[in-house]
């Protein structure tokens, strides 16, 4: 990563060009299954709620410019399931195939180690080669796939999850 690259916690400021890299993938892609943009306010409400969990939104910034985000989310709304998340990244097209979405989902997931998460689970859009590569690079194993599962772009849409586990030294 260069001097002008850097990760931090996204802030309110974030939110309109977060918004702006997830409409992309939302009208364009098969990525998210969500299909109506998102506004700046709506994105604020997403970002504040993953805090009040004490969870990490990270930004990927380039030369002051948001280029990308990822974040770990709740997983289920059970209180057993309070350490399990699932982990969301997207990139602009500017930062792709750079290995900054690697670089930026390490970060993301050594936060979620040291706020005592012991799940971090990645939900794929089926087919997407380099998401997989990047969560099996990063250590994360396959444990399924529902077929089907959603309507996007004129297609049936597979979803893989990939699973990544830590240590846990305080259960016996």
């Amino acid at each position: 990563m260069t001097d002008a690259v850097l990760i931090r916690d996204a802030v309110a400021a974030d939110a309109a060009a977060i918004a702006a890299i997830y409409n992309v993938h939302v009208r364009d892609t098969i990525v998210t299954f969500e299909l109506d943009d998102v506004d700046a306010d709506e994105m604020m409400r997403r970002m504040a709620q993953v805090r009040d969990l004490g969870l990490p939104w990270l930004v990927l910034e380039e030369c002051g410019v948001v280029i990308g985000y990822a974040y770990g989310g709740q997983w289920k709304a059970r209180a057993a399931y309070a350490r399990t998340v699932e982990s969301s990244i997207y990139l602009a097209d500017a930062a792709c195939g750079r290995g900054l979405g690697k670089t930026l989902y390490a970060e993301l997931i050594e936060r979620l180690c040291t706020c005592g998460i012991h799940v971090v689970i990645g939900g794929v859009s089926l087919p997407n080669a380099a998401s997989v590569a990047l969560h099996e690079g990063l250590g994360f194993e396959p444990i399924g796939v529902f077929s089907e599962v959603g309507w996007k772009l004129g297609r049936w849409i597979d979803v893989g999850y990939w699973q990544l586990r830590f240590e846990d030294p305080t259960v016996a």
